[in-house]
């Protein structure tokens, strides 16, 4: 069956935050399929509606534009990222933080693999969609420049800046190329084990050096020796010198 001839019923909004998620859903898949069938110009707002069974109007309490049909859910996603690095602890290395925040991207292109799919082979073809793409991942990348900044600025770090702007970048670019080689894969890649990998990468280049610690005592002692001499040894060995 054609797109085209694809007339569902009517349908109504959806009246609780499930329904609400499954006729967005719903939008989103209607305009997919139509942009891959007809042309993302070609493609009208009054069609979409009636592909997922609803009118214009509710088209537009969804969403702005037929471009923002795309990429329903980004900005839940975000807010996701920002509720995560805020509630990391302060001990957590801060790379490490922020490479399990930018996975939620990854958990939630995985989440629907048909979908994400298809706008894959999307913005590939249609310029203003990959601009758009490129425009929200620089916004993911300013939340972990900010978040990495001042984390580093609390240790102490003089370079706080630059390191969290070319760390942030990095995360950005590990998240994107495992991805993308998903994507290209057709959805077969091991998606989890290539970002374990490419993850480690930027915590071992941008995490903070580890401060290092005092020095190891060694004691040698005759295995008889009373507990008030092996106390005495130890506590004079790590006497600070006068």
């Amino acid at each position: 069956m054609s797109v085209e001839s694809r007339q569902p019923p009517r349908t109504r909004a959806g009246r609780t935050t499930a329904g609400r998620r499954r006729l967005r859903h719903a939008l989103t898949v209607a305009a997919i399929d139509l942009f891959l069938a007809q042309g993302y110009d070609a493609t009208t707002v009054d069609e979409i509606a009636a592909a997922a069974g609803v009118g214009r109007r509710t088209f537009f309490r969804y969403f702005r534009s037929k471009e923002d049909a795309i990429f329903p859910d980004h900005e839940e996603v975000l807010r996701d990222i920002e509720r995560s690095l805020a509630t990391a602890l302060p001990t957590q290395d801060p790379v490490a933080v922020a490479c399990t925040a930018v996975g939620l991207v990854l958990e939630h292109y995985l989440a629907d693999p048909d979908v994400s799919l298809k706008r894959f082979a999307l913005t590939r073809s249609v310029p203003s969609l990959r601009d758009r793409e490129v425009a929200t991942v620089d916004r993911y990348q300013r939340v972990f420049a900010r978040y990495l900044r001042e984390r580093f600025q609390a240790a102490g770090d003089p370079a706080a800046d630059l390191r969290a702007s070319v760390a942030a970048a990095a995360v950005a670019a590990a998240n994107n190329h495992v991805l993308r080689r998903w994507l290209r894969s057709g959805g077969k890649d091991d998606v989890h084990a290539a970002a374990k990998e490419a993850f480690q990468l930027v915590v071992d280049a941008f995490s903070p050096p580890v401060k290092p610690g005092g020095q190891t005592v060694v004691a040698v002692l005759e295995a008889s020796a009373p507990v008030s001499e092996v106390v005495r040894q130890i506590s004079a060995a790590l006497r600070p010198a006068e």
